[in-house]
């Protein structure tokens, strides 16, 4: 059986604000595969990022498919908007979702992969719609805020979600936020995962370029 390199999406919200276009060039000739856009409401989330002009402003230099999680109360008030600015991924939150399977078509027929995002409380039993979805996120903390320190207990989500995944002959992937490095990366690629985003431990480096091959070097069979 051949290995399967992990897809690296850097998060954004771990950049120099006062210098994004430079960190966005950063990653255009990195390894990374997508670049992470965490969308924060001040409501959701006990804290506010990036909105609608700094995206736009950015979009032109973006070379990456864009992975774009909205941590917001009502995220499917900006479907549209988010399909104009050619995103790939459109996250959504399980816990803001009370028609789920209408987002998640909506969003496939806006021309982006749909994609749900967990919250470490919540069980990773998407029963009746892991079949629609292109992506399960899955945060290793609660989000909000970067730097925060890894929860363990996701890699036994990830392991479940794994099972989930391979007995149903999906292509779902597996994406994980928060506390990501080297030594976590490992264990949640070993555990299944294909998608590791990762904001701290690549904006924080000495060399962000590094820590990006360092986690692109992680494979699983």
């Amino acid at each position: 059986m051949s290995k399967r390199q992990a897809i690296i999406s850097p998060s954004l919200l771990s950049a120099n604000f006062l210098h994004l276009e430079d960190d966005v060039r950063l990653i255009n000739e990195s390894e990374a595969d997508w670049l992470h856009i965490d969308v924060m409401d001040g409501v959701f989330v006990p804290n506010i990022s990036f909105g609608f002009p700094i995206l736009e402003a950015i979009r032109p230099l973006i070379k990456k498919p864009l992975d774009v999680h909205l941590m917001i109360v009502e995220p499917m008030k900006f479907v549209r908007e988010l399909a104009a600015l050619g995103v790939d991924t459109m996250n959504v939150h399980y816990e803001v979702s009370p028609h789920l399977h209408r987002s998640i078509g909506a969003i496939k027929d806006a021309g982006m992969k749909a994609a749900v995002t967990l919250n470490p409380h919540t069980p990773v039993e998407l029963t009746d719609v892991l079949d629609e979805l292109d992506m399960v996120l899955l945060m290793s903390v609660n989000p909000g805020f970067g730097g925060q320190k890894f929860i363990p207990r996701t890699i036994d989500k990830v392991r479940r979600l794994r099972q989930m995944i391979d007995e149903r002959g999906l292509s779902t992937l597996i994406e994980v936020d928060g506390g990501v490095n080297a030594k976590t990366g490992a264990d949640l690629v070993a555990a299944g995962a294909d998608v590791l985003v990762a904001g701290s431990y690549v904006f924080s480096h000495e060399d962000p370029k590094a820590a990006i091959h360092s986690l692109k070097e992680l494979t699983r069979l």
